[in-house]
């Protein structure tokens, strides 16, 4: 028996109402098609993350993995050709897929010591600028969504967004991250990103200290890779030395990583007014920091 968590549940429930309830319930037979398809065995008690289920499994050979079940979605469908692509260098290394049903087999990392867990909050920013740094130095392959696109989305998206935000200080900022995303759109890069990766999305390995879980991959300039690592613990006053930290490691154009990063704080708010929602106060100080920081 495949044990599906409750918090698994909810969250789905939460999400996507009997739809999501429907799908969690499809999970343990999806498990047991696989385990059986791969030649699996369980190894220890399932996990969960926002969307996936994972089994801690023995493959026929005896070697440890995890099986990752999850929904495909625009996300989502890219994972297993970013990790294709990486070939366990600086990620997680992708063994078996079946990409009808985003069904991964990976490597099993050490999932009790997390980058999150390092109590310098410093050091986790620098061990994510140098993965990035690796990461990022792959051409992204065809397919992957591309931050063009999203960027010609965001801008569109932006005038009827402004309207529905009564702050004025705040349509403000977020009028300032359009001009900014305006300035470097004609140039969105063509380079393999993670999008994901903050603290939690990092995962210590016997193979190497550090490597990259989770990716939501698109094709894009790195700068557009940095927000994370900035709202991860977040602390303003570490604003602005995470971000010089991690432009110098990658070698960024801080100029243009800075309107990319404005760029993910209009992404995000834009989903916070599209639910109704204000955008988040960190978010936002994010952006004023950048805003005046002299590049």
């Amino acid at each position: 028996m495949i044990d599906i968590p409750d918090e698994l549940i909810a969250q789905h429930v939460r999400y996507d109402g009997e739809a999501g309830r429907a799908y969690v319930a499809s999970l343990a037979a999806r498990a047991t098609r696989f385990l059986e398809h791969w030649e699996l065995r369980p190894d220890g008690p399932t996990m969960y993350g926002r969307c996936a289920l994972v089994v801690p499994v023995l493959r026929a050979d005896g070697t440890r993995a995890v099986l990752k079940l999850q929904d495909v979605d625009e996300e989502t469908v890219g994972e297993p050709v970013a990790l294709r692509a990486w070939h366990g260098d600086g990620a997680v290394r992708l063994l078996d897929s079946e990409d009808a049903t985003g069904t991964l087999l990976l490597e099993r990392l050490d999932s009790d010591r997390l980058l999150d867990d390092l109590p310098d909050s410093r050091e986790a920013t620098l061990i994510v600028a140098r993965l990035l740094a690796h990461l990022t130095t792959t051409p992204a392959p065809p397919g992957l969504r591309r931050l063009g696109d999203l960027a010609e989305a965001m801008l569109d998206d932006t005038p009827a967004a402004l309207e529905e935000t009564p702050d004025p200080t705040t349509r403000r900022l977020l009028s300032d991250c359009a001009a900014a995303v305006r300035e470097v759109a004609d140039a969105p890069g063509d380079r393999l990103l993670h999008w994901d990766l903050h603290f939690e999305n990092v995962l210590a390995a016997d193979r190497a200290p550090w490597l990259a879980i989770d990716p939501k991959p698109l094709a894009g300039d790195p700068g557009f890779d940095l927000f994370p690592a900035l709202w991860n613990r977040f602390d303003a006053d570490e604003v602005l030395w995470r971000f010089d930290a991690m432009t110098e490691v990658l070698g960024l154009d801080r100029a243009r990583a800075r309107a990319w990063t404005l760029g993910r704080v209009l992404q995000n708010s834009l989903w916070q007014i599209e639910e109704g929602e204000a955008p988040l106060d960190a978010h936002l100080e994010i952006a004023r920091r950048l805003r005046k920081h002299p590049c």
